[in-house]
């Protein structure tokens, strides 16, 4: 090509990338890899094949794993956990530190066998991807250091088990092991199949790096190996993938006690505003979906924009598809590279050639002759409820619809199951500052788009997953509290015969509402104290945990209440409480038989108080991520918690769940001590005269197995948490699956209530929403 040539149709020229130093290094190991356990490579064994998705060659073959190495590597990793947490955050930050330099010093090395190994174009993987890495690894560094002083009750997990993706296979890496190492855990960690050889590479920087043997162990093969690790002996499963295999998760950890933290698909929502910059939303809109080949769990694949530009908006959009460049990865003038595997690129056609609606357009673009590619495409004219605007594709494809007003583009972009980030274009400050609070999701970027770093958690709600990875909040995902535990005990009712003390009847009804309410099952249970029949409560069924979800689904309009309010109800019902203290004291008395009853309000009216002071305090954080901007950690309410209150303390236990949550904005439904409820039906004649709105607390009585199972399996519930004597963790945690909602369950320990445990409520009852907004010209 001629410089005449050049300027008369602006074309790129070929820069390609050389592959020669992956390649030899591939050729230095044989070609062929076992695997990495105990700080050493395996010998390799039977396995499959890494093939470069744009040509179809081979790039290595791997060893699929048996449980034999899977255990191997688990103990391993047990073996080298303890020595590696007694080392101290300031020790194991220099090996952190250790590791990022050398990341730094092979980086084209890690960038050039990302794009060989998974088709994205080397600028991603050069400007991006590993630079995330360097960052992830040197910040967690930082984290290891401060973790003495700033987080001294906090210690490690123990194993984790971690799995990742295809998409971004080293970047994923990070995000996991970077946070585990760094609070004093060891990892066992299995990379994709079609992507594993960056792990493998990173595995030998490790060595470099001297890092103790046994701290990281990697181990390859097909998703039956992320069911060994799944249900191994570890601490923590941490997964990154599909909506599907994570629920599968959930229910096979159920009741076992293993810490879990979900990252997984998503549907996100690209919304712009009739007064937005189009030139810069179209360009956004091309790193949002066609980055990675559109293989990116937040791709703003769901475009909304305003009608009155809309047809604009779609004219400016084909012609810049039309100019994208689609080819060789390791050209460095490639916009779109090539799709992982031939499996994922026929579900992506399949996908698109099944939808019926709309208009489909596909970019002017040349396919290479070779390779697993698809062209850049737009499908306009869509409906909410056609299948292309709520599956994910996870491939080059844009759907999209438009909308009419603000109130419209939020309801729009809120209505799918996912919930993992959207983004947000309009010049108007408020308009935007507006919109991106209302939106559900864990990542909201302002005017940008697929803006990441290690100090900004990242991370999902509803079905996109539970738990955020980067920042102080992702560092809870590895740590426990430093407390010694006891094993649970059932607590049993006081049970009695004859007749009550006087012919009164004194049947307590529920709280639903704001109101009274029978129970729907026409049942009720007596309950005794030492010196006879107390009283009796009904017996909640499904239909009453319905009423009660409905009326906390009702109450929304709490979670936009401020804090200050919400603080001033809760010194209310501490008041309240506080005068009726000495009738409280003898209520739970008479129930447990005991003498700690006036004890027990005292702290009750304590936690609320602290709950109150905690309302307008327990605030978010304005990250200094590297961009010209801020990325704004919001602290939002979960929404609607169902919790199986304390057996052995009656109020207390009640009291003490209730008050956090409330006090962040959410609403609950309460199943009271089972044994001894009379606390709970009492309490809501304080609830009655506290100004507390309807709906925002509901309280059932009868039994927690009963009641378990319809909570859980609510899909209005977003949160269930279990400090019942029974022990129902496990199926809790199975049937969460169903929404993916979070959970808190004991696992057969009890907890110590005389201890204010306030922050950990805090912290479970609220959602971190990262928004990024960028300033300047």
């Amino acid at each position: 090509m001629t410089v005449k040539e050049i300027f008369e149709t602006m074309d790129y020229g070929p820069a390609p990338e050389s592959a020669a130093e992956a390649l030899a290094w591939l050729v230095d190991q044989g070609d062929k890899f076992g695997h990495f356990i105990d700080g050493a490579f395996t010998k390799p064994g039977k396995g499959f094949e890494s093939r470069n998705p744009a040509t179809g060659e081979v790039l290595a073959t791997l060893t699929q794993a048996k449980q034999a190495d899977v255990d191997a590597a688990v103990n391993a990793a047990r073996k080298a956990q303890p020595k590696w947490e007694k080392l101290g955050g300031a020790g194991r930050a220099r090996y952190l530190y250790a590791i990022a330099r050398l990341l730094q010093k092979h980086s084209r090395l890690f960038a050039v066998l990302e794009s060989l190994d998974n088709g994205k174009p080397i600028r991603e993987s050069r400007d991006i991807d590993i630079p995330l890495v360097q960052r992830h690894f040197y910040y967690h560094a930082g984290m290891a250091q401060l973790m003495d002083s700033e987080l001294p009750e906090a210690q490690a997990l123990g194993v984790c088990g971690q799995i990742v993706p295809w998409n971004f296979p080293l970047l994923m890496l990070a995000w996991k092991i970077a946070p585990a190492l760094a609070m004093g855990n060891a990892v066992v960690l299995k990379p994709a199949e079609y992507t594993s050889l960056t792990a493998l590479l990173f595995a030998d920087i490790c060595s470099q790096a001297g890092l103790p043997k046994g701290v990281v162990n990697i181990v390859t093969g097909d998703g039956t190996v992320g069911e060994m690790i799944v249900a191994s002996d570890v601490d923590k499963i941490a997964f990154t993938g599909s909506t599907v295999v994570g629920r599968r998760i959930r229910e096979a950890t159920g009741g076992s006690g293993k810490a879990l933290t979900l990252e997984l698909g998503g549907k996100s929502a690209y919304v712009v505003f009739d007064d937005a910059d189009i030139d810069s939303a179209i360009e956004g809109l091309v790193d949002a979906i066609w980055f990675n080949q559109g293989q990116v769990c937040c791709a703003g694949s769901r475009l909304l924009v305003q009608e009155g530009i809309a047809d604009h908006f779609h004219a400016k959009l084909r012609a810049r598809m039309d100019k994208l460049r689609i080819g060789d990865p390791l050209d460095k003038c490639i916009d779109v590279g090539a799709v992982v595997d031939p499996v994922q690129l026929q579900t992506i056609k399949g996908m698109v050639e099944s939808n019926t609606a709309g208009h489909v357009y596909q970019a002017a673009c040349e396919l290479p002759a070779n390779g697993c590619y698809y062209p850049p495409t737009l499908i306009s004219g869509l409906e909410t409820s056609d299948p292309l605007m709520q599956e994910e594709i996870f491939g080059p494809v844009l759907v999209s619809s438009t909308f009419r007003t603000p109130a419209e583009a939020v309801e729009l972009a809120n209505n799918t199951r996912y919930g993992l980030a959207a983004t947000v274009w309009t010049e108007n400050v408020n308009l935007a500052l507006d919109i991106a609070p209302k939106l559900v999701a864990g990542v909201v970027w302002v005017n940008a788009t697929n803006l990441f770093d290690a100090a900004a958690g990242f991370g999902g709600v509803r079905e996109s997953g539970f738990g955020r990875e980067g920042g102080w909040e992702g560092l809870s995902a590895y740590t426990k509290p430093k407390s010694k535990t006891k094993p649970l005990a059932k607590v049993e009712a006081v049970t009695g015969e004859g007749a009550p003390v006087d012919p009164i009847d004194r049947t307590a009804k529920m709280y639903i509402g704001g109101k009274q309410a029978r129970p729907d099952s026409g049942y009720s249970k007596p309950i005794w104290g030492k010196s006879g029949l107390l009283g009796h409560v009904g017996l909640a069924n499904r239909k009453d945990v319905r009423n009660a979800v409905e009326a906390a689904a009702g109450a929304k309009g709490w979670s936009n209440t401020t804090g200050h309010l919400r603080a001033q109800i809760l010194y209310y019902i501490g008041e309240n409480l506080s005068a009726r203290a000495d009738e409280f004291a003898a209520r739970i008395d008479a129930m447990t038989g005991k003498k700690d009853g006036a004890k027990e309000v005292e702290a009750s009216i304590q936690r609320l108080f602290t709950a109150a002071a905690w309302a307008d305090k327990y605030d978010g954080q304005v990250h200094g991520v590297p961009i010209r901007g801020v990325a704004i950690a919001m602290k939002e309410a979960v929404g609607v918690i169902g919790a199986l209150c304390a057996d052995d303390a009656p109020l207390l236990g009640l009291v003490s769940t209730m008050a956090p949550a409330i006090a962040m904005g959410n609403r609950v439904v309460l199943a009271a001590s089972e044994p001894y409820p009379l606390a709970a039906t009492d309490f809501y004649q304080i609830l009655e005269t506290s100004d507390v709105p309807a709906g925002v607390v509901n309280i059932l009585t009868g039994s927690h197995a009963e009641l378990a199972k319809p909570l859980a399996s609510h899909l209005n519930v977003d949160a269930v948490w279990s400090f019942s004597s029974t022990d129902l963790s496990k199926e809790i945690e199975v049937v969460s699956a169903g929404n993916l909602k979070r959970t808190w369950v004991n696992n057969a320990t009890a907890f110590d209530w005389s201890m204010d445990h306030s922050r950990r409520f805090l912290q479970a009852a609220t959602e971190i929403k990262n928004i990024w907004v960028p300033y300047g010209e």
